[in-house]
């Protein structure tokens, strides 16, 4: 099997690039981040935090389907695909993603697909943590304010300005990054691919060819 991990802060376009070249050569993408915004998805609709949080984790089923190509995320039955992208569960994802426990439950989960698939995974500790023997480890990254524009483009609520979008990117970079478990961080042997003034294509372009070279 072949291991590809994608690390990188928030808004870094992680996701979108490591989902799009998946598909294209035939890899199937795992999107870490999508199982810890269950988790804190889970933990704000039960008011749960801390050691609550922790008792509960047991209760929480959280898998990955793949639907005509593209990734579901089913909590405990439901599709929450879409009701994790919200601010207030990205916010809170930062949160839980720090607890020991939390990151303990979805590792195995995580191994588990790496290690039955040809996968790309992306997140804030693959190259680090959950993958540390993979084939290729990337960290996409992108200036602040890059990152910023990237993602109010993308926003649907106009209430919010590019200040506060650029605002939330700067904390969950602090949050990320000084955490005590398994901060983010480049992994000493990844390659830095910083995607600042760069396009999409050129940037899928630039990974697929990384790929090209370890397989």
């Amino acid at each position: 099997m072949i291991n590809i991990a994608v690390d990188g802060p928030a808004g870094a376009g992680k996701s979108s690039i490591a989902k799009s070249v998946a598909a294209e050569i035939g890899f199937i993408y795992v999107d870490t981040g999508a199982l810890y915004r269950s988790i804190a998805l889970y933990a704000l609709e039960n008011s749960l935090s801390g050691d609550a949080l922790v008792s509960s984790l047991d209760e929480i089923n959280v898998k990955l389907e793949y639907k005509d190509g593209a990734q579901h995320v089913i909590m405990n039955g439901r599709d929450v695909s879409d009701l994790i992208r919200t601010p207030e569960v990205s916010m809170n994802a930062s949160k839980v993603s720090a607890i020991p426990a939390v990151r303990e439950f979805l590792f195995g989960l995580q191994k588990k697909i790496a290690a039955e698939n040809n996968i790309i995974m992306d997140g804030r500790d693959i190259g680090t943590v959950v993958l540390p023997n993979a084939d290729l480890k990337v960290f996409l990254t992108a200036s602040a304010e890059e990152r910023a524009n990237r993602r109010f483009k993308e926003m649907t609520d106009k209430t919010v300005t590019y200040e506060q979008v650029l605002e939330d990117i700067r904390q969950r970079d602090y949050n990320d990054m000084n955490r005590e478990i398994a901060p983010l961080k480049q992994a000493d042997d990844a390659v830095l691919l910083d995607t600042t003034g760069m396009t999409i294509d050129e940037v899928k372009a630039k990974l697929k060819s990384m790929i090209a070279e370890v397989q």
